[in-house]
């Protein structure tokens, strides 16, 4: 098929039946400027290339149905080693921009000797996007009666969706992607390959690492996930890190207290800043859990309310808490498919309600984010878990000392179960370890294959 399958994501179940593959495999890949091919893509990019990966739906049947998996290139600008595939998370997140996005960060040293490769995986964007409908959970509703009726309703358009696409949902697995992955690296026509992931990002690369160790150039893995998958454990570690980020917030307005007059102690400013939250609810509670660089905004907005002021919607918490925000391409059913395919978490709303009750007891500003256990309420499938291994390929990780998204304690349990060197960020930023001047170790990294177990400077907390 065309590479001009590019204009028009595949949108209906058409998009699975068998396709004659653009180029075979062994034969490489036919590269045109995306700018030409993709809809939408920014008309004056004239360094990045696509194509397409063909592979099979289902890699146990690999002569049944095929779909193509969009990938795209910025060519090494001078002497050539290798290539590096990269991934920006989600799951559900297009990766084709990130090519261009890593060239023109502090990291943009990769693309001297490296191609650097980005792809949408399957079921995003131009790789066989599937236009199912998604419900995602409010936090902010409290009411069990509406809860539930919000979890019926996604978990019946989850069933439809499943029951139109078996096989292809079923095959929404990491395994099953990284084994695209590998089909992009044969196509690529490298023996072996670099790879450089964030968020569940990092997942894909450990498994990847885990089925393809030989084929592995250098690896690494920023804002990084546990080893172990569950929903309900992630809920439980963003609000035991979202509360963390709350006290972390008071005792930072209390060392300015001559400025926003709520106590000279973390304890005091707590419990004032609480008690404007049960005056006021989610407006002011949505201000007590974000990134250190909204806090001096944040710290003026509150003692205004103290003051009299009226209160104002605070950041979005699905923002501050949640995943990776809304990419340029998002696919909201990849997302839930990849993450309850593969999480052994309850099924039932009961269960994941009391869950959610329980977590608001223990953490009260952050306990009532959860947002991914909610998800997996009536998906009709069985969970097949990740089973990842060590390898001997050079492994890097970086871990974010404060943020919320990943805590660092899952990087650590990453390093115990698959090994590598760990980077310690000293920021809250998620996956910012690109936009960093210490980034250059990555490069290093990537060049020479040296890891370094060092701290990094992250971005500074700003001033009042």
């Amino acid at each position: 098929m065309s590479i001009t399958r590019f204009a028009v994501p595949l949108l209906a179940a058409a998009a699975l039946l068998p396709v004659v593959p653009a180029v075979a495999a062994a034969d490489g890949l036919s590269w045109q400027l995306c700018a030409t091919v993709a809809k939408g893509w920014d008309p004056d990019d004239r360094r990045t290339e696509c194509a397409q990966v063909t592979v099979p739906v289902d890699y146990a049947d690999p002569g049944g149905r095929k779909i193509d998996i969009a990938v795209s290139r910025i060519r090494a600008t001078g002497t050539r080693t290798g290539a590096i595939l990269l991934n920006p998370g989600g799951p559900g997140q297009s990766g084709l921009t990130m090519p261009g996005s890593i060239a023109d960060s502090h990291t943009g040293g990769l693309g001297v000797h490296h191609d650097l490769i980005g792809f949408d995986p399957r079921g995003v964007g131009y790789s066989a996007d599937l236009p199912c409908p998604t419900e995602l959970p409010d936090p902010g509703i409290i009411d069990e009666e509406k809860a539930r009726e919000a979890a019926e309703r996604a978990a019946e358009a989850n069933r439809k969706c499943v029951e139109a696409h078996p096989a292809f949902v079923r095959n929404l697995t990491t395994p099953t992607i990284a084994r695209d992955l590998d089909r992009i690296r044969v196509a690529l026509g490298e023996d072996k390959i670099g790879y450089y992931g964030v968020s569940w990002g990092t997942a894909l690369g450990a498994q990847y690492r885990s089925l393809f160790d030989d084929h592995v150039d250098r690896m690494l893995l920023d804002s990084v996930m546990p080893p172990d998958l569950s929903v309900t454990a992630m809920d439980d570690g963003q609000a035991t890190a979202g509360e963390n980020t709350f006290h972390e917030f008071a005792a930072w307005i209390a060392r300015y207290d001559a400025i926003y007059r709520f106590g000279t102690t973390e304890p005091a400013v707590a419990k004032g800043l609480l008690g404007l939250r049960d005056r006021y609810g989610a407006a002011v509670n949505d201000m007590l859990a974000n990134p250190r660089r909204e806090w001096a905004g944040l710290a003026k907005q509150l003692a205004a309310i103290r003051d009299g002021g009226p209160p104002v919607a605070g950041k979005a918490t699905k923002d501050s808490l949640g995943w990776d925000g809304e990419p340029h391409a998002f696919n909201h059913f990849q997302q839930t498919a990849l993450l309850c395919n593969e999480s052994p978490s309850p099924r039932d709303f009961e269960t994941v309600w009391q869950h959610r009750l329980d977590r608001m007891n223990r953490f009260p500003v952050a306990g009532g984010y959860g947002f991914y256990e909610q998800l997996c309420v009536g998906w009709p499938l069985a969970a097949r878990p990740w089973s990842f291994e060590n390898g001997t390929s050079p492994l890097q990780l970086a871990g974010h000392l404060y943020e919320p998204v990943t805590p660092i304690g899952w990087a650590l349990a990453m390093r115990q179960r698959i090994g590598g060197a760990l980077m310690t960020v000293e920021d809250d930023a998620h996956g910012s370890l690109s936009s960093l001047p210490c980034a250059d170790a990555v490069v290093t990294f990537f060049d020479t294959g040296k890891t370094t177990s060092a701290s990094c400077s992250g971005a500074p907390v700003p001033g009042p």
